[in-house]
């Protein structure tokens, strides 16, 4: 199969996880017989930068004429100055509109290696396995009107919460469905004690539950759900909620199983998925060489399985991972106790060789 790519490295530590990555997506390419086709492109404060555009209209072209788009991350505090327009951030979110990714699905997994990573107790965090899935274009970060006006000491912000019934089924849809084929177990997250816009959320995830007969169904509200979060993790299967709340809670969950770094991301549903791992530009370790490039190559593993429906080669790279992880890889921040920690391009090295057995494994035993 040929994978056709665009890679947008972008900014902080973006460009060194994405290139371990891309390595390990050469391994299994040439593990499995795919080709490679790749177009590098810039992005966010990279793309600001050189162009004053946090999304030009070639990486744009470039991203929309793909199969899918691995995204290392964007921002960074020296672009804070910028207008909200052209802040990296703006970049980003317009690339998912145009993408039409209204489906973020945010995998959090406590490795049965990395059970000490987590600050909450081993016996807690063990067998946890949640999918946070987070409507992507709607609420507060996208909604109008958005403003702050008025002279200074009286300035008024306003931001705004949208949601038709159309944009919440068609997300709820690919919860039940992720749900059908994992635990059979949906929690929708929202507010509706106080919004209307979750009053509306809950009433047409209600309705939608109608058509998964097999698939329980519950709700619970934002704060409660943060709470139990952190209380009983391993309870939670398919986590469903909207644009602001899931991106909180992606975090948190992140933190419940030991590292940001290790969190990887899909935004799907419309032609092109955007693949990219949770943790951001983080600009204070950038260039030291010491990022987790964990979340960025179990992104790839997520590029494999929902833009190419390539589940073997999938399952190849997390393996690998799990793999990896029990034979004690670190890199800085899952180690404890003074622990000794690899480099991201070792822990890259270490995933390619870890690839290269798993893929000679599984033709051996396809053969």
């Amino acid at each position: 199969m040929l994978l056709h790519l665009t890679i947008l490295a972008g900014d902080g530590i973006g460009p060194e996880v994405t290139e371990q990555a891309v390595l390990v997506l050469q391994a299994v390419a040439d593990g499995f017989g795919h080709q490679l086709q790749l177009q590098h492109k810039n992005v966010g404060g990279a793309a600001l930068t050189a162009s004053n555009d946090p999304l030009p209209p070639d990486t744009l072209a470039a991203c929309c004429a793909s199969s899918a788009v691995l995204l290392g991350a964007v921002g960074g505090p020296g672009f804070d100055h910028y207008p909200q327009h052209l802040r990296p951030e703006a970049g980003l979110l317009r690339l998912r509109r145009e993408l039409g990714a209204y489906a973020n699905l945010r995998p959090a997994i406590c490795f049965p290696a990395l059970e000490d990573c987590s600050p909450l107790r081993p016996e807690l965090v063990r067998g946890t396995d949640v999918m946070i899935v987070r409507e992507l274009l709607g609420g507060l970060y996208f909604g109008q009107p958005r403003s702050i006006a008025g002279s200074s000491g009286h300035r008024l912000a306003t931001n705004t919460m949208t949601y038709d019934e159309a944009s919440i089924e068609r997300i709820a849809r690919v919860a039940f469905d992720l749900a059908a084929k994992r635990r059979q177990k949906v929690l929708s997250v929202d507010k509706a004690n106080v919004l209307e816009c979750s009053r509306l959320w809950r009433e047409v995830v209600t309705g939608c539950a109608k058509d998964y007969p097999g698939v329980q169904l519950s709700h619970m509200y934002v704060d409660s759900a943060a709470m139990s979060l952190v209380q009983h993790p391993r309870e939670y299967d398919v986590v469903l909620t909207e644009n602001m709340f899931g991106d909180i809670l992606s975090d948190q969950a992140g933190a419940v199983v030991g590292s940001l770094g290790l969190l990887a991301s899909a935004s799907i549903g419309g032609k092109v998925g955007l693949y990219e791992p949770v943790h951001g530009s983080a600009p204070d370790i950038a260039g030291k060489g010491i990022a987790n490039p964990l979340g960025a190559i179990l992104s790839v593993a997520m590029l494999l399985r929902y833009s190419f429906q390539l589940e073997r080669q999938a399952v190849c790279i997390e393996k690998a991972v799990c793999a990896l992880l029990s034979q004690g890889a670190r890199t800085p921040d899952l180690t404890r106790n003074g622990a000794s920690a690899i480099s991201t391009s070792q822990m890259g090295q270490r995933l390619i060789e870890a690839v290269k057995r798993s893929a000679d494994a599984a033709h051996r035993k396809s053969g």
